[in-house]
């Protein structure tokens, strides 16, 4: 009976201590990730590396 009485005290607390912990598991929903922009530095970049290596080919050939 002792056994008994010892299982239903450690349920007990395990469900109260269940209660409080799993509301608070979903209490914010976290914000959704912003929308990619692009500001055009990529395109820029691509454009400027381009322009070095024809550089580098016409220095190349020149010399």
């Amino acid at each position: 009976m002792d056994v008994l009485r010892v299982q239903l005290l450690f349920m007990c607390i395990f469900s109260l201590a269940l209660a409080f912990v799993v509301p608070s598991i979903n209490a914010q929903i976290p914000a959704p990730a912003p929308a990619p922009t692009s500001d055009g530095t990529t395109l820029d970049q691509g454009i400027a590396c381009i322009l070095m290596l024809l550089a580098l080919v016409l220095t190349y050939i020149i010399h």
